[in-house]
């Protein structure tokens, strides 16, 4: 997934000197309450007031860090992402690009998705239901994380068709589709019906679409092979 380039500001530069720093330090700490905040409220209801109010400071405290509404939607959304990548993206590296690599990004979702990584759910499935419908910077910013995030699944199901791990007639995006709709639906179902067997359903559909789709002489070797282990 490619960098959010975060909004131009003093805050957002390198530092140059220890008050610029401490400032830096400040911003990644409201940003580590601010994601949490926005995925129990939504990005619409966080506000640089009720920020500041949780955090204990004064409002003028984090309005210097951010500016304004958007950009702190914006900087939220952008540290929520890192947290993505981190639980989600970076553990599956490991694995060769393809196959190997989307049963990792597969487990490692699921494994994120029941962590309680975020106070109120998924930060990325939550903000895609809440601003799908509100024209405007921070819905285009969502929708180039997920767009990122669909990049990625395409990606390594592309390079499992070259490398003949999955059946040469296989469409990348509607893959691409199903995985991603299995994690939105688990978040859905663990969050709105308090049911988290959803996750550990998402896990095995994870595998079965992969499993379903390898070339015959294929099918099913992996998970032996894991079982053995």
């Amino acid at each position: 997934m490619r960098p959010i380039k975060p909004a131009a500001g003093p805050a957002t530069l390198e530092p140059t000197d220890g008050r610029r720093a401490r400032g830096m330090r400040s911003r990644a700490a409201v940003l580590e309450r601010s994601v949490q905040m926005a995925s129990r409220d939504g990005l619409e209801g966080l506000t640089i007031g009720d920020l500041a109010a949780d955090l204990g400071v004064h409002k003028s405290s984090v309005f210097a860090l951010f500016g304004s509404k958007v950009e702190l939607q914006l900087a939220t959304l952008a540290a929520a992402r890192a947290i993505l990548l981190d639980h989600v993206v970076r553990p599956a590296l490991p694995g060769e690009e393809g196959l190997p690599r989307l049963e990792a990004i597969g487990d490692a979702w699921c494994d994120y998705l029941s962590s309680d990584v975020f106070s109120g759910g998924c930060f990325l499935c939550a903000a895609s239901t809440e601003m799908d419908g509100r024209p405007g910077p921070v819905r285009d910013a969502v929708a180039a994380v997920m767009r990122e995030w669909i990049a990625v699944l395409s990606a390594n199901i592309e390079a499992a068709i070259a490398n003949d791990e999955l059946r040469a007639d296989v469409d990348p995006a509607a893959m691409a589709f199903r995985l991603n709709a299995l994690g939105m639906a688990a978040n859905w179902q663990r969050q709105l019906l308090h049911d988290p067997s959803g996750i550990e359903h998402a896990r095995t559909a994870w595998r079965a679409e992969l499993d379903t789709h390898r070339p015959d002489d294929r099918r099913g070797r992996s998970r032996q092979s894991k079982g053995r282990g």
